[in-house]
Protein backbone atom coordinates (compact mmCIF):
# COMPACT_ATOMS: atom_id res chain seq x y z
CA UNK A 1 0.00 0.00 0.00
CA UNK A 2 1.39 3.38 -0.62
CA UNK A 3 -1.22 5.04 1.89
CA UNK A 4 -2.47 3.20 5.08
CA UNK A 5 -6.24 4.39 6.29
CA UNK A 6 -6.54 3.38 9.95
CA UNK A 7 -10.41 3.80 10.17
CA UNK A 8 -11.55 3.45 13.38
CA UNK A 9 -15.19 4.72 15.11
CA UNK A 10 -14.26 6.57 18.11
CA UNK A 11 -11.34 6.07 20.96
CA UNK A 12 -8.23 3.76 20.23
CA UNK A 13 -8.88 0.05 22.06
CA UNK A 14 -5.59 -1.33 23.00
CA UNK A 15 -5.90 -3.76 20.33
CA UNK A 16 -6.43 -0.79 17.63
CA UNK A 17 -3.57 1.11 19.14
CA UNK A 18 -1.00 -2.05 18.98
CA UNK A 19 -2.35 -2.41 15.73
CA UNK A 20 -1.76 0.99 14.86
CA UNK A 21 1.85 0.90 16.77
CA UNK A 22 2.95 -2.04 14.44
CA UNK A 23 2.10 -0.51 11.31
CA UNK A 24 3.94 2.67 12.23
CA UNK A 25 6.72 0.98 12.75
CA UNK A 26 6.76 -0.55 8.97
CA UNK A 27 7.15 3.05 8.38
CA UNK A 28 4.16 2.88 6.42
CA UNK A 29 2.08 6.40 5.68
CA UNK A 30 -0.88 6.57 7.47
CA UNK A 31 -4.28 8.74 7.81
CA UNK A 32 -5.72 8.15 10.95
CA UNK A 33 -9.74 8.40 9.62
CA UNK A 34 -12.84 9.26 12.55
CA UNK A 35 -15.42 7.55 10.52
CA UNK A 36 -19.03 7.72 11.76
CA UNK A 37 -18.50 11.15 12.44
CA UNK A 38 -22.64 11.81 12.47
CA UNK A 39 -23.43 9.90 15.84
CA UNK A 40 -21.42 12.53 17.77
CA UNK A 41 -22.21 16.28 18.16
CA UNK A 42 -19.74 19.14 17.20
CA UNK A 43 -18.65 19.46 20.77
CA UNK A 44 -17.80 15.85 21.57
CA UNK A 45 -15.65 15.57 17.90
CA UNK A 46 -13.70 18.29 19.12
CA UNK A 47 -13.23 16.50 22.55
CA UNK A 48 -12.64 13.18 20.57
CA UNK A 49 -10.24 14.79 18.46
CA UNK A 50 -8.25 15.79 21.04
CA UNK A 51 -8.21 12.55 22.73
CA UNK A 52 -7.26 10.96 19.42
CA UNK A 53 -4.19 13.26 18.94
CA UNK A 54 -2.79 12.36 22.45
CA UNK A 55 -3.09 8.48 21.86
CA UNK A 56 -1.02 9.25 18.31
CA UNK A 57 1.55 11.69 19.40
CA UNK A 58 4.64 10.48 18.40
CA UNK A 59 3.86 7.74 16.19
CA UNK A 60 1.45 9.78 13.66
CA UNK A 61 2.21 13.38 12.36
CA UNK A 62 -0.04 16.06 14.13
CA UNK A 63 -2.01 16.56 10.64
CA UNK A 64 -3.28 12.77 10.24
CA UNK A 65 -6.34 12.99 11.58
CA UNK A 66 -9.04 13.37 9.46
CA UNK A 67 -12.98 13.23 9.96
CA UNK A 68 -15.27 11.32 7.76
CA UNK A 69 -18.84 9.77 7.86
CA UNK A 70 -18.75 7.12 5.15
CA UNK A 71 -22.23 5.75 5.48
CA UNK A 72 -24.31 8.33 7.65
CA UNK A 73 -27.24 6.89 9.44
CA UNK A 74 -30.52 6.94 7.98
CA UNK A 75 -32.59 9.89 9.11
CA UNK A 76 -36.22 10.47 9.88
CA UNK A 77 -37.95 13.00 7.52
CA UNK A 78 -41.69 14.38 8.06
CA UNK A 79 -42.77 15.78 4.72
CA UNK A 80 -45.93 18.10 4.94
CA UNK A 81 -47.85 18.58 1.22
CA UNK A 82 -50.27 21.73 0.98
CA UNK A 83 -52.74 20.24 2.36
CA UNK A 84 -51.03 20.67 5.68
CA UNK A 85 -50.99 16.50 5.88
CA UNK A 86 -47.95 14.86 7.51
CA UNK A 87 -45.86 12.14 6.45
CA UNK A 88 -42.52 10.40 8.02
CA UNK A 89 -40.35 8.78 5.75
CA UNK A 90 -36.27 7.73 5.83
CA UNK A 91 -33.72 9.62 3.78
CA UNK A 92 -30.07 8.07 3.61
CA UNK A 93 -27.94 11.39 3.91
CA UNK A 94 -25.00 11.20 1.18
CA UNK A 95 -21.26 10.11 2.61
CA UNK A 96 -19.41 13.06 4.11
CA UNK A 97 -16.08 12.57 3.07
CA UNK A 98 -15.31 15.89 1.70
CA UNK A 99 -12.01 16.23 4.01
CA UNK A 100 -10.58 13.34 3.58
CA UNK A 101 -10.96 13.54 -0.39
CA UNK A 102 -9.41 16.70 0.15
CA UNK A 103 -6.64 15.22 2.28
CA UNK A 104 -6.05 12.50 0.39
CA UNK A 105 -5.48 15.37 -3.05
CA UNK A 106 -3.02 17.36 -0.88
CA UNK A 107 -0.77 14.57 0.07
CA UNK A 108 -0.54 12.91 -3.53
CA UNK A 109 0.09 16.27 -4.81
CA UNK A 110 2.68 16.94 -2.30
CA UNK A 111 4.23 13.24 -1.59
CA UNK A 112 3.00 11.57 -4.49
CA UNK A 113 6.11 10.36 -6.07
CA UNK A 114 7.56 10.26 -2.77
CA UNK A 115 5.20 7.97 -1.92
CA UNK A 116 5.28 5.31 -4.97
CA UNK A 117 9.24 5.33 -4.18
CA UNK A 118 8.98 4.74 -0.56
CA UNK A 119 6.44 1.60 -1.25
CA UNK A 120 8.61 0.14 -4.19
CA UNK A 121 11.62 0.41 -1.77
CA UNK A 122 10.17 -0.99 1.08
CA UNK A 123 8.50 -3.87 -1.05
CA UNK A 124 11.49 -4.47 -3.04
CA UNK A 125 13.30 -4.80 0.56
CA UNK A 126 10.99 -7.09 1.82
CA UNK A 127 10.52 -9.46 -1.20
CA UNK A 128 14.42 -9.53 -1.19
CA UNK A 129 14.51 -10.76 2.45
CA UNK A 130 11.75 -12.99 1.72
CA UNK A 131 13.59 -14.68 -0.91
CA UNK A 132 16.53 -14.68 0.56
CA UNK A 133 14.97 -16.79 3.29
CA UNK A 134 13.56 -19.19 1.24
CA UNK A 135 16.53 -19.80 -0.42
CA UNK A 136 18.42 -19.94 2.42
CA UNK A 137 16.43 -22.71 4.25
CA UNK A 138 16.16 -24.61 0.97
CA UNK A 139 19.94 -24.96 1.11
CA UNK A 140 20.34 -25.43 4.54
CA UNK A 141 17.77 -28.58 3.92
CA UNK A 142 20.01 -29.83 0.76
CA UNK A 143 23.26 -28.79 3.18
CA UNK A 144 21.86 -31.81 5.72
CA UNK A 145 21.52 -34.24 2.93
CA UNK A 146 24.52 -34.14 1.82
CA UNK A 147 26.68 -33.85 5.30
CA UNK A 148 24.39 -36.98 6.36
CA UNK A 149 25.27 -38.43 3.28
CA UNK A 150 29.04 -37.91 3.48
CA UNK A 151 28.83 -39.14 7.07
CA UNK A 152 27.52 -42.47 6.56
CA UNK A 153 29.95 -42.74 3.57
CA UNK A 154 33.48 -41.46 6.22
CA UNK A 155 31.56 -43.62 8.76
CA UNK A 156 31.43 -47.44 6.69
CA UNK A 157 34.55 -46.23 5.16
CA UNK A 158 36.58 -46.35 8.70
CA UNK A 159 34.41 -48.84 10.43
CA UNK A 160 34.96 -51.64 7.49
CA UNK A 161 38.90 -50.10 6.61
CA UNK A 162 41.94 -52.73 7.78
CA UNK A 163 44.45 -51.02 7.02
CA UNK A 164 45.36 -49.08 10.69
CA UNK A 165 45.45 -45.00 10.24
CA UNK A 166 45.63 -45.36 7.12
CA UNK A 167 41.66 -44.36 7.26
CA UNK A 168 42.46 -41.15 9.14
CA UNK A 169 43.74 -39.90 5.73
CA UNK A 170 40.92 -41.27 4.01
CA UNK A 171 38.77 -39.20 6.65
CA UNK A 172 40.00 -36.53 5.81
CA UNK A 173 39.66 -36.73 1.96
CA UNK A 174 36.11 -37.37 2.43
CA UNK A 175 35.58 -34.45 4.53
CA UNK A 176 37.50 -31.95 1.77
CA UNK A 177 35.00 -33.63 -0.75
CA UNK A 178 31.70 -33.03 1.28
CA UNK A 179 33.13 -29.28 1.84
CA UNK A 180 33.54 -28.66 -1.39
CA UNK A 181 29.59 -30.04 -2.28
CA UNK A 182 28.33 -28.07 -0.07
CA UNK A 183 29.92 -24.57 -1.17
CA UNK A 184 28.37 -25.41 -4.59
CA UNK A 185 25.29 -25.70 -3.04
CA UNK A 186 25.50 -22.34 -1.09
CA UNK A 187 26.85 -20.48 -4.23
CA UNK A 188 30.54 -20.18 -3.04
CA UNK A 189 32.21 -23.29 -5.17
CA UNK A 190 35.63 -23.68 -3.73
CA UNK A 191 38.38 -25.74 -4.59
CA UNK A 192 39.87 -28.24 -3.15
CA UNK A 193 42.85 -26.80 -1.74
CA UNK A 194 40.57 -23.88 -0.26
CA UNK A 195 38.18 -26.95 0.91
CA UNK A 196 40.89 -28.34 2.41
CA UNK A 197 42.62 -25.01 4.27
CA UNK A 198 38.80 -24.70 5.64
CA UNK A 199 39.25 -28.57 6.76
CA UNK A 200 42.46 -28.02 8.09
CA UNK A 201 41.35 -24.54 10.45
CA UNK A 202 37.89 -26.60 11.21
CA UNK A 203 39.68 -29.42 12.50
CA UNK A 204 42.56 -28.15 13.99
CA UNK A 205 39.63 -25.97 16.20
CA UNK A 206 37.77 -29.72 17.01
CA UNK A 207 41.67 -31.04 18.22
CA UNK A 208 41.48 -28.51 20.78
CA UNK A 209 38.25 -28.17 21.41
CA UNK A 210 36.92 -32.00 21.74
CA UNK A 211 40.40 -33.70 22.31
CA UNK A 212 39.16 -36.75 23.44
CA UNK A 213 36.76 -37.64 20.90
CA UNK A 214 40.25 -37.36 18.25
CA UNK A 215 41.85 -39.44 21.10
CA UNK A 216 39.68 -42.42 20.63
CA UNK A 217 39.82 -42.11 17.01
CA UNK A 218 43.37 -42.31 16.98
CA UNK A 219 43.58 -44.98 19.58
CA UNK A 220 41.40 -47.31 17.73
CA UNK A 221 43.71 -46.75 14.44
CA UNK A 222 46.80 -47.86 16.60
CA UNK A 223 44.93 -50.71 17.88
CA UNK A 224 44.47 -52.18 14.32
CA UNK A 225 47.89 -51.53 14.22
CA UNK A 226 48.56 -53.61 17.14
CA UNK A 227 46.57 -55.99 16.75
CA UNK A 228 47.33 -56.48 12.62
CA UNK A 229 43.81 -55.54 12.02
CA UNK A 230 42.41 -58.03 14.00
CA UNK A 231 40.53 -55.85 16.28
CA UNK A 232 38.93 -54.34 13.58
CA UNK A 233 35.36 -55.94 14.27
CA UNK A 234 35.55 -55.01 17.84
CA UNK A 235 37.05 -51.25 17.17
CA UNK A 236 35.35 -50.50 13.63
CA UNK A 237 31.98 -49.74 15.13
CA UNK A 238 33.07 -47.18 17.48
CA UNK A 239 35.53 -45.75 15.81
CA UNK A 240 33.50 -45.24 12.71
CA UNK A 241 30.57 -43.36 14.62
CA UNK A 242 33.46 -41.04 15.84
CA UNK A 243 34.61 -40.46 12.20
CA UNK A 244 30.55 -39.85 11.29
CA UNK A 245 30.47 -37.33 14.33
CA UNK A 246 33.31 -35.40 13.40
CA UNK A 247 32.46 -35.14 9.62
CA UNK A 248 28.70 -34.13 10.84
CA UNK A 249 30.59 -31.19 13.09
CA UNK A 250 33.07 -30.30 10.12
CA UNK A 251 29.66 -29.92 7.96
CA UNK A 252 27.95 -28.03 10.37
CA UNK A 253 30.78 -25.73 10.95
CA UNK A 254 31.09 -25.09 6.95
CA UNK A 255 28.23 -24.73 6.27
CA UNK A 256 27.84 -21.64 8.86
CA UNK A 257 30.51 -20.26 7.40
CA UNK A 258 29.07 -20.68 3.81
CA UNK A 259 25.42 -19.33 5.09
CA UNK A 260 27.69 -16.09 6.15
CA UNK A 261 29.40 -15.85 2.91
CA UNK A 262 32.76 -17.03 3.87
CA UNK A 263 32.93 -15.50 7.23
CA UNK A 264 32.76 -16.59 11.15
CA UNK A 265 31.03 -13.47 12.52
CA UNK A 266 32.95 -11.36 15.16
CA UNK A 267 34.00 -13.89 17.64
CA UNK A 268 35.74 -15.71 14.91
CA UNK A 269 36.07 -19.61 14.04
CA UNK A 270 36.89 -20.80 17.65
CA UNK A 271 34.04 -19.23 19.24
CA UNK A 272 31.65 -20.66 15.96
CA UNK A 273 32.69 -24.10 16.42
CA UNK A 274 32.46 -24.04 20.21
CA UNK A 275 28.88 -23.23 19.48
CA UNK A 276 28.13 -25.75 17.27
CA UNK A 277 29.56 -28.42 19.47
CA UNK A 278 27.76 -27.23 22.70
CA UNK A 279 24.40 -27.33 20.76
CA UNK A 280 24.96 -30.78 19.56
CA UNK A 281 23.57 -33.55 21.83
CA UNK A 282 26.94 -35.58 21.42
CA UNK A 283 25.11 -39.15 22.58
CA UNK A 284 22.15 -39.00 19.89
CA UNK A 285 24.17 -38.14 17.29
CA UNK A 286 26.73 -40.99 18.18
CA UNK A 287 23.35 -43.53 18.41
CA UNK A 288 22.18 -42.06 15.16
CA UNK A 289 25.43 -43.02 13.39
CA UNK A 290 25.59 -46.34 14.44
CA UNK A 291 22.04 -46.78 13.04
CA UNK A 292 22.78 -45.65 9.91
CA UNK A 293 26.61 -47.21 9.93
CA UNK A 294 24.88 -50.44 10.57
CA UNK A 295 21.46 -50.12 7.81
CA UNK A 296 24.16 -49.16 5.43
CA UNK A 297 26.73 -52.33 6.04
CA UNK A 298 23.53 -54.43 5.63
CA UNK A 299 22.12 -53.08 2.50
Amino acid sequence: ADLVLFVVEGDLTDTEHAALREIAAARRPVLLVLNKADRYTRSELERLSEVLAGRVAGLLPPDSLVIAAARPAEQWVIRVDEQGNETEETRQPAPDVAALRSRLWEVLEREGKTLAALNASLFAGELSSQVGARVLAARRTLGERVIRTWCIAKGVAVAINPVPVADLVAAAVVDVSMVVHLSRIYGLPLKRSEAGGLVKTIGSLMLLLMGTVWGVHLASSALKLGTGGLSAVVTGGAQGAVAYYSTFVVGQAAEHSLANGMSWGEGGPKHAVRLILDSLDRDSILEQAKADIRARLRA
